[in-house]
Parts: C-alpha cells; structure tokens; sequence
C-alpha cells in the first residue's frame, strides 16, 4: 500500500504503545472507486488540516484507506460490552484507527475510518458500512455539536463504488470520525475479563493520563476516575434528555470514557413528548427509551465500576464501598444538572423548591395531549401560544399563570428571560423525515444538496431565525413508527 507524506497532518499513535491484548495491527480494505461525498470545513479548520489535499486524488484515496500516510501505524481496537445487558466480546469489526492527530492547540484526537472492512474483531461480518448509515452519523452527530453536545464528530464521508449486501444492495461508504479518543466502558471490561491486573493498569493509566491529567498524582487517582467518569456521563445524559435525544443502543461499549457521544446508529430526536418513546428497531422490549436512559447510564457505570475495583483498594470490600458510593452519586449529578437546564430552558435563573413540579406538570401535560417537545419550548421562547393544541387548554392556563409568576420572582428582565431561553432551547432538530429525506435524495438520486442545506440550517440551531421555518415544521400524521437501524 503505497505511503504519502504527512499532508498536514501530525499523526502519533499513542494507543499502540500499549499492550498488543488491546489491539491488532490491521490496515484498511482497498475500495474500487472511491468518491468524496461530504467533507467538514469547519472541522478542518480547527483541527489544522489542509482542506485542499483532502479535496485532491490522494487526499480521498487516503480517506477511502486505500493510502495510509507515512510511518502510521493503523490498528483496530479491541474491546468487550453489555449488549442489551448480555457480556459479549467485541472489538472494532469494521473500523480502523489510522493514527492519533494533534491540533494546533494541542489537543489529541483519534482519526478513525469506519466501514474499512474486516478485522479479527468481524465476528463473520462483512466490516463494509452503507451510504445512508454513515451520513446519518455525519448529519446527527454535526447537530449534536451544535447544540453544544460533547460528542464524535465526522470529518468526511466517501463513497467506495461497492454494492453492501443488507436487505438489499446498497452504496458502501465510508466515514471519517474523530473522538478524543475511542476508549469506552467496554474497553475496561475487556481489560477485567481478558487481561491481567498489570494491562488493566497500564490502560487506566494511560486513559487518566490522557483524559484527565489533574488526578495523575493524586494519591487515590483511580476511584477520581471512577468518579470523574461518573460526572462527565451525567452531564453528558442530561443533555441528551434536554435536548430530546435518543441514543437506541446504550451498550457499554458505545459509552465513553471521555464523555462524548458516540455510535449513532438507531438514534433519533423525539417529536411528540412521551418518555417511553424508542426509534431502534431491535429494542422491542424498550430497554434504551427516553426515560430509561439515565437510568441506563447508571447501570453502564456499575460495570465500569466493577472493573476498577483491583486498583481503587487492596482491600476489596473497601473497594466495592467506594465504588457504589461513587456510582449512587450519578442521580445526583444527573439531576442536579438536567433541572439547571430545565429551569434555562424556561428563563429561570434562580432556583426554588417547587421549580421541579413547575418542570413536570408541564411535562405531564405535553404527554398528555402529544405536545411536541422542541416547539413546545421553542413556542415558549417566542411567547406564541396559538399554534400548538395544548395551550388553548384550561389546564395549560393555569400552569401558564404559575410559571409567569414564577419568572416574578428573579431580578432578571423579560429580556434577559428571553435570551436564556433561546440560547437553551433549539429552534430545529435534526427532525426524522428531514434526514430521511436528505438520506433518500443521496442514496437514491446523488443529490446531496438536500443534506447540505439541511446541515447548514442545522449549524445555527438558536438563530430562531424565517430560513429556518421549513426545518421546524413536523412531519405529516402516520400510523407507521419511525425506526432506525444499526446499519451492520
């Protein structure tokens, strides 16, 4: 495979330097006709890459896999996970890390391509990924960032001239992805199950020194860990709650260590309010709902937890208290942060004790008559109650009464409780038939201008502004649910 020069980027990879138990040196299949289809300028830009070389022949051979660049050492990652709460063993089956890049601010990123064929880690896969699955992830993973979601992001997406057997013949692609790194709970489960006390930590203090440098010669370093783990996914999941996203396939080996969003396969944004709403066609028991992903986050720490227990304490029941002392702290932070966003989303700046029945009687009330969650907020924000059934209800008016009186109650200006609420409230989501249709208009047509303006209206969620009208509207009544699949 032929090698280029560096082109801009300032590749390391750190993660090689480890045990070889936790990953295999594996380069990419080469595709036949690699095409560039979608490329993150913005993206580029912050991470100090040249856009022109990326643009060019080799610059898409290279993100195809077809050309590896000088001296990488590309290697697919090895890795465990709870799989709908069943231990099974994984690794990446279809992904590739091409190197570690540092940014002009320093900071270290994974470059990873995904779809770049089989890996010892396939389990009889094809390590093939299809066009529509990965700009979905290109689509909803750029909003997410715009929201100011910690989460994955997606540097280009090319197709490869390949037919991928689904259901059908499909387009083979393949996407970009960058992380601060790919390192999940199911990577530690790996570790705890497969390795010994001595790789198990090594990668912990490789992961600390890596993501959280602060508690590098702190004397317990590893229960802060444990618990610095703990905070950043609480915040993480608050968010997603406030947001109104849903994740569909919460295993531990799609969570995180550094606290960022990733995977979005079966994932989608929720219109109508209902807490047990799922979009993931294989999730027929509603185990990764709405309302069940804090809870669901919690359970993932648990095991996380579990696997830390050798290190954090020689005496091991010592160890497991302080372990589930930490993980029982996660309701806590979850809480504590989702109702300071609630309160923003509804321009509260202060905080009383009746706020979190002020927050679900509304909730409760946008259940009750299929209210939608953003332009039921985003309707608040712009004090236009007309166009949503619910707030020509008594019910509404009462609860209406109660919240105005409650926004009395703080220094701050009717001004400034508008701009809470528009900076806290998105004005459009990434709403399920907008990207089916950007999706339909590539695969099908080659038209990928549907999902350019799609992701450009996406790129200023809060701008409230008439262009983006046509993205809030929802979509038209159906007695068929919105599913989304895996995409392997």
């Amino acid at each position: 495979m032929k090698e280029l020069r560096d082109k801009g980027f300032k590749l390391d990879n750190s993660y090689s330097k480890l045990s070889d138990i936790f990953f295999t040196v594996q380069t990419p299949s080469k595709v036949p006709s690699p095409k560039l289809v979608a490329l993150n300028y913005s993206l580029i830009n912050s991470l100090g890459l040249d856009s022109k070389f990326l643009q060019s022949n080799e610059g898409v051979e290279f993100l195809a896999g077809n050309k590896i660049l000088d001296k990488s050492t590309i290697i697919a990652q090895a890795y465990a996970g709870h799989q709908f709460g069943h231990f099974t063993m994984l690794g990446d089956g279809r992904a590739v890390l091409i190197g570690e890049h540092i940014s002009p601010k320093g900071e270290r990123v994974d470059i990873q391509l995904k779809g770049s064929g089989r890996t010892p880690y396939s389990r009889g896969g094809d390590g093939k990924a299809a066009l529509g699955p990965m700009l979905r992830e290109y689509i909803i993973s750029e909003a997410m960032n715009s929201f100011g979601i910690p989460t994955t992001r997606s540097l280009a997406v090319v197709t490869t001239g390949e037919s991928i057997i689904r259901e059908s013949y499909l387009k083979g692609a393949v996407l970009t992805r960058i992380a601060s790194s790919h390192i999940r709970v199911g990577t530690f489960e790996f570790a705890a199950r497969f390795g010994n006390i001595h790789e198990l930590k090594e990668l912990t203090d490789y992961t600390i020194n890596r993501h959280y440098p602060n508690i590098i010669n702190e004397e317990n370093r590893y229960l802060l860990f444990l618990q610095n783990v703990i905070k950043k996914q609480a915040e993480l999941i608050a968010k997603w709650q406030l947001a109104g996203f849903i994740h569909g396939v919460m295993n531990t080996d799609n969570m995180t260590i550094s606290g960022e969003t990733i995977d979005y396969g079966p994932c989608a944004f929720m219109d109508v309010y209902d807490p047990k709403t799922v979009f993931s066609s294989i999730d027929v028991q509603g185990r990764y709902s709405y309302e069940n992903q804090p809870k669901l986050a919690a359970w993932n720490l648990a095991r996380f937890a579990e696997t830390l227990v050798p290190l954090i304490h020689e005496n091991q029941d010592e160890a497991i208290e302080m372990a589930q002392n930490s993980v029982l702290e996660f309701e806590n932070i979850y809480k504590k942060n989702w109702l300071s966003g609630m309160r923003s989303k509804l321009g509260i700046f202060n905080e009383e004790t009746e706020d979190e029945r002020l927050i679900e009687n509304l909730l409760n009330m946008m259940h009750k008559y299929g209210a939608d969650y953003t332009n039921t907020f985003s309707s608040l924000t712009l004090d236009k109650k007309d166009d949503i059934a619910m707030f020509s209800t008594s019910e509404f008016s009462k609860w209406n009464k109660l919240w105005e009186d409650r926004l009395t109650r703080q220094p701050e200006t009717k001004e400034s409780v508008k701009q809470l609420m528009q900076n806290s409230n998105p004005y459009i989501i990434p709403r399920n038939h907008r990207v089916e249709e950007a999706l339909t208009a590539a695969s099908k047509n080659d038209d990928y201008g549907v999902m350019d303006r799609l992701l450009d209206a996406l790129s200023k969620p809060f701008a409230y502004s008439k262009e983006q009208y046509e993205y809030s509207t929802l979509p038209e009544p159906s007695n068929n649910k919105y599913r989304t699949f895996c995409g392997t």
